[in-house]
């Protein structure tokens, strides 16, 4: 130990390891080796705290300390601190790794305090102890291979590299050392038999068990280990668990009961006689526990602290009369009682925030600290939930109070926070602290619409600059902030600004027409209010505004069937035999308005026999009402008036000619004689000619086409005559309404067939009845079909003429007119 001293002192200067902190922090740290001489420098504590020596003297320097004062000394003259008495760090420290010495530097004049930590750092001044310096065993002869003997753990009080490091056993003829690493840093050791022993040859074996530290210059310790070899006892004693965990409340009177093991022997008399014994040296496990030989129970003998010591490695040896022994260990826990409420330390603090914080800005720090360990030193942190923060554990003991959603200034201006930390222990412990903060006011609040979309209605034929209505909104800022202006969006209908459409009063919200509006043109339209706030900068808020325009009666019904030119007459052919209920014709009208505006009615106004014709009110067909006879007339005039269900109603008149008749020639010599509304026209002949060469033309090339075509179908070809015969057009019932605008409830059809042969060739346009009308001029000699679109089909010779639903009289008749066109 001398020598360890004097190389030491001759090292000192080397092992002095300043760490100064910074001069603001007012701390300063040092590192020294244990067992310095008396007087020895430990550092230049005046300089190293930036003091001058003069503020030493006059600040009257002393050291305070609870348990570090009679270590160190400091001289004021030289400013130093010095080494007062020898410092042993395993008498000081004991177990612990980290062993210091805290204490404080304290000035009068002014008052002043500084800290000062002195780290001791190990030397290896102490070797491996055994607390024996003898071991006897007796083994049995019978011993197998590989059994266990626990041996006695050397103890080192130094720490580190400088602890015990190994155990060398000789010789190592029959027995091999084993270490082994286990909780706690602790080493045991264990003699393995290797070779199997012979009491004849060797009845006793004496052995050297060496234990060997890791510092410089290394240091060891030994034990004697004699064997006695017995013989016939070959069971050796067993635990029932190789480690055992037991729990101690760290107040737990002396004399509880921790744990308890068992351990049994398979041989029988005294050789199953087991004793139970401690086999921890030179530790606090034998000053706080003992265990009963015979029946196992370990017990407290002495106070344990669990701030002191958490937990306990208790080795057990259980030994029979044999010699034979086996070793288990019993890990012995100290439950924390829960006597140390939580400690809240404020480290930042916000007293105002205004009120458009971004959520999660962070309000205050708090540090909490709680001596107890586990669930009686784990902290929960909480605020009341109502309030508008959360409280967020950031890293180990500090919590952030922060923002977890909007703050409104005009809801709440001031909060008073709680905060309550409460431990886990039982009963638990909680302290609590309450923070207060101001709101401050910015214009966070956007102007707010009643309702969240708006529907209006206005009258078509509207006065331009009429009030429609008015929108609302509110801010809930004040003053300036809350005053809202109304801004009309820019958009557009159809192509025309809206501004040319409605007008948004600024300061009000009433909505005016700026223009009159036509439901037939525009039905409804959109468009976007801006509510508007004076703050800086201005909020807005949007809402959508749909307009819909109410139609008036203001567009009477439009007739599109039957066709009303001047000079000409459209006829309705009405066969002799005709049943009553015959489908004449059907008058179609349309009315451009919408609702019951545009329903639509059918009367019969004039008729030249009421008794024969009827018209439908609702779809205006026009029917026969009794059977057609020979008396008569062949010409029938209708007037048809057409009203729709407005109010004030409009309405429309047509005059629709019937001729009552089976075959043509009836008709043509009357149809001269149906009077005219304008005067005829000289012109119109030529014309209609001209037209009819102009189809017929057509018609030949299409054929022509066909034939080149259809080469082998093609059987003869027939010159078509032109012809000055009218042509009266047949509609079927099934007319067709295409123009979708719901006044027709049914579909009709229909066709006109031409050919010129009736049994050679057929030639049908299908086309809808409002693109096909067959005027007919009573001075003419041709007919004109106003037509879109034509779809000729050359059918097979001897293909049936496809037809409407007539007398077989009329079509059979009309068949043979056909071929003179």
């Amino acid at each position: 130990k001398k020598t360890i001293l004097k190389t030491m002192n001759q090292r000192v200067l080397l092992f002095v390891c300043l760490v100064s902190l910074a001069s603001v922090l007012g701390q300063v740290s040092y590192s020294i080796p244990e067992e310095m001489p008396k007087g020895s420098l430990v550092g230049n504590i005046a300089q190293d705290l930036g003091l001058e020596m003069k503020r030493l003297i006059s600040g009257k320097a002393k050291i305070y300390s609870r348990n570090s004062g009679e270590y160190m000394e400091l001289n004021r003259e030289r400013g130093v601190l010095l080494v007062k008495e020898r410092i042993d760090r395993e008498a000081l420290c004991a177990e612990t790794a980290l062993c210091a010495l805290h204490f404080q530097i304290i000035l009068e004049n002014p008052m002043e305090h500084y800290t000062v930590n002195i780290q001791i750092t190990d030397i290896n001044d102490n070797a491996p102890v055994f607390e024996k310096t003898k071991m006897n065993f007796k083994i049995s002869e019978s011993a197998v291979i590989g059994a266990k003997f626990v041996l006695e753990r050397a103890v080192d009080l130094d720490v580190g590299t400088n602890d015990l490091q190994n155990y060398v056993l000789k010789p190592a003829d029959h027995f091999i050392v084993k270490p082994q690493s286990n909780t706690h840093s602790q080493r045991s050791v264990e003699m393995v038999l290797q070779k199997p022993l012979d009491r004849e040859k060797e009845e006793q074996i004496s052995l050297v068990l060496t234990a060997v530290d890791g510092g410089e210059p290394q240091m060891s310790g030994t034990m004697m280990i004699v064997v006695t070899v017995l013989d016939v006892n070959d069971n050796a004693p067993v635990f029932t668990q190789q480690t055992y965990k037991a729990t101690v409340t760290e107040n737990s009177p002396k004399g509880t009961v921790v744990a308890a093991v068992t351990a049994s022997d398979a041989d029988q008399g005294s050789n199953s006689r087991i004793t139970y014994s401690i086999t921890n040296t030179l530790d606090n496990v034998r000053r706080a526990f003992n265990v009963n030989e015979e029946n196992g129970q370990i017990c407290l003998i002495d106070d344990v602290d669990f701030e002191k010591s958490k937990h306990f490695e208790i080795n057990l040896l259980a030994s029979d009369s044999g010699g034979l022994t086996d070793s288990c260990k019993v890990l012995v826990d100290v439950k924390d009682i829960n006597d140390n409420k939580p400690e809240i330390n404020i480290m930042s603090k916000t007293n105002v925030i205004s009120e458009n914080a971004q959520v999660n800005t962070v309000v205050t720090m708090i540090n909490i600290d709680d001596l107890d360990s586990g669930e009686n030193g784990r902290v929960e942190c909480s605020i009341n939930d109502k309030e508008p923060f959360s409280l967020i554990s950031s890293t180990n003991n500090i919590y952030n109070l922060l923002t977890d959603s909007e703050l409104d200034r005009e809801t709440a201006s001031e909060y008073n926070i709680t905060v309550t930390c409460s431990d886990e222990g039982v009963p638990s412990l909680s302290s609590s602290v309450t923070l207060t903060l101001q709101i401050s006011d910015v214009n966070d609040n956007a102007p707010v619409f009643e309702r969240s979309s708006y529907e209006a209605y206005i009258v078509e034929n509207n006065t331009p600059g009429v009030s429609i209505f008015t929108v609302k909104a509110t801010d809930a800022d004040w003053k300036q902030n809350a005053r809202v202006s109304y801004i009309l969006e820019d958009s557009s209908v159809n192509g025309v600004p809206m501004s040319s459409y409605v007008s948004v009063s600024a300061d009000s919200g009433v909505i005016h027409a700026v223009r009159s509006f036509d439901y037939e043109q525009i039905k409804d339209f959109r468009f976007c209010v801006k509510a508007q706030d004076g703050g800086s900068p201005p909020l807005s808020s949007n809402v959508t505004v749909k307009i819909q325009i109410q139609d008036q009666n203001d567009n009477p019904p439009q007739v599109l069937y039957p066709v009303q030119t001047a000079g000409s007459v459209v006829a309705e052919m009405v066969p002799r035999s005709a049943d009553v209920g015959y489908l004449v014709t059907k008058v179609v009208a349309v009315d451009v308005d919408s609702g019951q505006n545009a329903w639509l009615s059918y009367k019969l106004q004039k008729a030249t026999d009421r008794a024969l014709f009827e018209v439908g009110s609702q779809n205006g067909e026009i029917r026969t009402v009794r059977q057609v006879t020979e008396k008569d007339l062949l010409k029938q005039r209708l007037t048809v008036i057409v009203e729709d269900n407005g109010q004030p109603s409009r309405s429309a008149t047509v005059i629709v000619n019937v001729a009552v008749a089976d075959s043509f020639p009836e008709v043509l010599s009357e149809f001269t004689d149906f009077p005219h509304d304008k005067d005829y026209n000289d012109n119109l002949t030529f014309y209609l000619v001209l037209a009819l060469a102009v189809v017929s033309f057509l018609f030949i090339t299409c054929l022509v086409v066909i034939i080149s075509v259809k080469i082998y179908r093609w059987r003869q070809s027939r010159i078509l005559y032109h012809s000055s015969l009218p042509v009266i057009p047949y509609y079927p019932p099934r007319y067709s309404d295409t123009l979708g605008t719901g006044t027709l409830p049914h579909t009709y059809n229909y066709e006109v067939c031409r050919t010129t042969d009736s049994r050679k060739s057929d030639c049908k346009f299908g086309r809808p009845g409002s693109q096909n009308v067959l005027i007919m001029d009573p001075s003419s000699t041709g007919t004109v079909p106003h037509i879109r679109k034509e779809k000729c089909i050359l059918d097979e010779p001897e293909s049936p003429l496809e037809s409407p639903p007539s007398p077989a009289a009329s079509l059979s008749h009309y068949r043979s007119l056909m071929p003179t066109l």
